[in-house]
């Protein structure tokens, strides 16, 4: 027993002692699963040309507030300021917030704003879009539920890098005070 004891602590003491490798995993499973799929939809919120940057799409304003589009007749002109400055900070946040986290600049920050954005997005679908049937149920036999249990596991990411900083291989740590 005591065996297993020292080779267990010899094995297990090492990785606590490894910190930076929880951070920069965290940082490469975000770009592996999340980054393409958040710059994707960014895309399609923008307009058309160059002044697309600044003139979302219809669908843009279809994905975020679609009830209130509806009642609009489809019609953008019909909507807000407000609703323009949710699209826009929207828009850019899915193009921004992916790559501060990738790069690790201001990693901490860009995480807990995805975790915002996760968290209105999932309440968009639900309340917005009407995907209650896609919510699903923790403890249940199926863990594929896209809002639920997906989303939880992406919040869950974003949360170790939250905790854990960007890690040794970004500009966080290559600005921080003493590392240079």
């Amino acid at each position: 027993m005591t065996v297993l004891r020292t080779l267990h602590a010899a094995i297990f003491d090492r990785l606590d002692r490894a910190d930076w490798l929880l951070a920069t995993l965290a940082r490469f499973l975000f770009a592996a699963i999340l980054m393409i799929y958040f710059l994707n939809s960014g895309l399609t919120k923008l307009g058309d040309g160059l002044s697309g940057i600044w003139t979302p799409s219809v669908g843009a304003y279809a994905q975020i507030f679609p009830k209130a589009l509806e009642a609009a007749g489809y019609d953008t002109d019909a909507l807000g300021l407000f609703h323009y400055v949710v699209v826009m900070a929207g828009t850019w946040a899915e193009f921004l917030l992916p790559a501060m986290i990738v790069l690790g600049i201001l990693t901490r920050l860009a995480a807990l704003g995805m975790i915002g954005f996760v968290v209105v997005q999932s309440l968009t679908d639900v309340y917005g879009h009407g995907q209650t049937g896609e919510i699903g149920a923790w403890f249940d036999r199926f863990p594929d539920a896209i809002i639920l249990d997906q989303r939880t596991l992406w919040v869950f990411l974003l949360l170790v890098i939250v905790v854990k900083g960007a890690g040794p291989l970004s500009f966080d740590r290559a600005l921080k005070p003493g590392t240079m």
